[in-house]
């Protein structure tokens, strides 16, 4: 008897998904919840499992092909064809009350069981021949020499009072946990031959996997129970370097008009791309915008910066001045909570917490996953909460409930070398910050022209909820952070 797999609603308001790649293939033999098809849709990347078990009869939709839910897309007969109870992340239950119906995002490969495939099923892992480079990291802010700073006392004390309490305390009670006590001497600094090496937890087939590929297992993000990298995580990661490495192996752009045929590419507007087209034309045009500039001087932002990388709290944790803007936000918007709202026809919804948004750019599109309750965070938390958000969106494993549900957003243009500009706002929320490149300008500081390290801030705000005076006091309260982070300890 044959059953038949259709698409399935996965619990996000979506119409439709895109069939990325079959993890099976006609006379497969499948148990219940084995990992049937990878498909994306407007939010993530979600693994299908099956809800059947037996043997793959047909494969109804093709890879590419994007069809609505409900549409058929498997065949599988013979074997136990009892539905299979979906394994829903949790957090999409929390977030959006609704159990995802025979889906799930991608599950730690060590709680499925193994899966049966013939010989000439897909095997993504062996379908890299050769060994591929790690995946460079995203360009941060330029390093600075010693920026002339009239308060450098004032600093020291700022930068080992946050290395020693920022680890328990969250940003918006730590001015009422901390007491003035003498400064510790630093930490030395290690030089990277000296620092002591920290293996990743991983299984020895793994392992081997990884040797052969020729990929550092310290660069694939860890989903397993025990922080260990899976045989899934190792997959998603090659595939995803796969898919950088023939990104990169392109024809000349310019072609000669003798060249036979069309000479136009044209690109289908489907998953990420389309459900962003729609988000900010949605936004554009029924969201009065109101945008804001303002340069600051953030040459204390950076020597905190540097204090931070030396302090021994915060030995292999990545700081960026990225984290000194994320923290002044959540900062400036508990001074002024209603750039922290959404608006609706009958009321405005002032949330009184943080889900801190974060755009990031990806292979596969713009998408804006945000940091649940990030006003609870330490400034040490908030800097690994930062690093693994962009790292997980850069390898494709954003879920869908990782951008549910933000509350204010910043997007960093600053790591492209842009001044700034003037961003959309993200659908459902009332104000964005753009975070422009740092770069040392004259600045007049007591009437005297100075090299100073200078930034530029572009908010744009939602103005039937923020107005004016509002938001330049908003941005205000930024540019103050980012000019004396002193003010994180005494608001």
């Amino acid at each position: 008897m044959s059953q038949i797999f259709p698409l399935p609603d996965v619990g996000e308001g979506l119409t439709e998904a895109e069939i990325l790649s079959w993890k099976v293939a006609v006379g497969t033999e499948v148990a219940i919840n084995d990992v049937l098809v990878e498909i994306e849709t407007a939010k993530s990347v979600v693994e299908l499992p099956s809800p059947f078990a037996g043997t793959v009869e047909a494969l109804l939709v093709a890879e590419g092909e994007t069809v609505e839910v409900g549409t058929p897309i498997i065949s599988i007969s013979g074997g136990d064809n009892a539905p299979a109870t979906p394994a829903a992340p949790a957090a999409a239950e929390a977030e959006s009350g609704t159990a995802l119906v025979g889906s799930g995002p991608k599950a730690d490969a060590v709680k499925r069981r193994a899966r049966k495939r013939p010989a000439s099923a897909a095997q993504p892992a062996q379908a890299v021949a050769a060994p591929v480079a790690p995946a460079v990291q995203a360009p941060v802010a330029h390093t600075p020499s010693d920026p002339v700073n009239r308060n450098q006392g004032l600093l020291s004390e700022l930068a080992e009072r946050a290395s020693r309490f920022v680890e328990n305390t969250p940003l918006n009670s730590m001015v009422q946990r901390l007491a003035p006590e003498p400064a510790a001497a630093p930490a030395p600094t290690l030089a990277p031959e000296q620092v002591p090496h920290r293996p990743t937890l991983a299984p020895p087939p793994v392992r081997l996997a990884a040797k052969e590929l020729g990929v550092d297992l310290a660069n694939v993000t860890a989903t397993g129970a025990r922080g260990q990298v899976t045989k899934q995580d190792l997959m998603n990661y090659v595939a995803h370097l796969s898919d950088v490495q023939h990104s990169g192996a392109r024809q000349p752009f310019w072609q000669p008009a003798a060249t036979p045929g069309d000479r136009i590419e044209r690109i289908p507007v489907r998953g990420v791309r389309k459900a962003t087209a729609k988000a900010m034309v949605s936004s554009a045009f029924s969201a009065p915008h109101v945008s804001i500039f303002v340069d600051v001087d953030a040459s204390r932002t950076m020597e905190f910066v540097k204090r931070l990388k030396k302090s021994r709290h915060f030995e292999g944790v990545k700081v960026t001045p990225l984290l000194v803007l994320a923290a002044a936000v959540i900062w400036a918007a508990e001074r002024n909570p209603q750039v922290n709202a959404t608006w609706t026809d009958s009321e405005i919804q002032i949330k009184h917490f943080m889900n801190l948004g974060i755009a990031a750019a990806t292979p596969r599109g713009l998408m804006v996953p945000n940091i649940k309750d990030a006003q609870e965070l330490s400034l040490r938390e908030l800097a690994i909460a930062l690093n693994n958000l962009t790292t997980r969106a850069r390898e494709g494993k954003t879920q869908p409930a990782e951008m549910a549900n933000g509350t204010l957003t910043i997007t960093n243009i600053g790591s492209l070398g842009i001044d700034t500009g003037t961003p959309i706002i993200n659908p459902g929320e009332v104000a964005i910050v753009a975070f422009g490149t740092i770069k040392q300008k004259p600045w007049v500081v007591d009437g005297e022209v100075i090299p100073r390290w200078v930034t530029t801030l572009g908010g744009s705000f939602d103005h039937r909820v923020v107005d004016g005076d509002l938001s330049a006091r908003f941005m205000a309260d930024v540019a103050a952070i980012l000019e004396e982070p002193a003010l994180l300890l005494d608001h």
